[in-house]
């Protein structure tokens, strides 16, 4: 019996002898059939991202420069006109009537405008009365008025309310404060927004909070009435300002 040969190689195909590639293919091979072909950057490219990078430092170098200049001008109007925050006290509270039905009060508060060169433009301002748990008690309001320098202004509204409360909590906690013997701790805040006169130059008008706190209420009995703890009083100012949807 004759013994066959296998060629080790597959036929010739147009003259040509194929042979096979070897296996595993080496790293080279396996890299060089994946590399993605080089294309170098257009132009046009180039140039767009060098447009980015120059518009990205004239904007920092413009924002630099601008909080720069507000620093120099904020440190100009400091040492020209030396401005001073307003202050407000709490001179009195007389009350009237208070229970869970309705309350009436009379409240003053002094204005002081501390300083020799600016005039404080004030716009109306709203004032509620709270407990320190937030319970609504009242609501009043002050006239607009404008605070010359070197001035003490009075100022003076009625605080009323029918007191009818959300919820039956707020009620149970408003009248365990009423039947209490040392009084009610209460706060006030009072909402405005001001503008200030350096000469012939107006500031924009700016939100300002004031809230007064250390007041204690004494309930009162029968038709007398009674005139709040405000010794102790101490009133501070937030300057609020809005930016767009935020108040800061």
């Amino acid at each position: 019996m004759t013994d066959r040969v296998y060629p080790s190689t597959k036929p010739a195909t147009n003259g040509t002898t194929a042979t096979n590639p070897s296996f595993p293919a080496t790293k080279a091979q396996q890299y060089g059939a994946t590399r993605p072909a080089y294309r170098p950057t257009s132009y046009h490219e180039r140039r767009r991202r060098g447009c980015c990078c120059s518009c990205c430092l004239w904007l920092t170098f413009t924002i630099i420069t601008l909080l720069f200049l507000i620093a120099i001008a904020g440190a100009v109007i400091y040492v020209l006109y030396r401005p001073q925050s307003p202050n407000f006290s709490v001179s009195g509270l007389k009350v009237s009537t208070l229970n869970l039905t309705s309350s009436s009060m009379t409240l003053n508060v002094t204005a002081r405008n501390p300083n020799k060169k600016l005039v404080y433009i004030y716009n109306p301002f709203s004032v509620s009365l709270y407990t320190v748990d937030g319970i609504a008690i009242g609501e009043g309001s002050f006239p607009s008025f404008v605070q010359d320098t070197k001035n003490t202004t009075l100022l003076r509204t009625a605080i009323t309310s029918n007191n009818q409360q959300d919820d039956d909590a707020s009620t149970s906690e408003l009248k365990t404060d009423l039947n209490s013997k040392s009084g009610i701790a209460v706060k006030i805040q009072m909402d405005t927004k001001v503008k200030v006169q350096m000469g012939a130059l107006k500031t924009p008008n700016v939100g300002l909070r004031v809230t007064c706190e250390r007041i204690r209420l004494t309930v009162p009995t029968g038709k007398t009435a009674t005139t709040a703890s405000t010794s102790n009083a101490k009133c501070k100012i937030d300057v609020r300002i809005k930016i767009w949807k935020w108040t800061l």
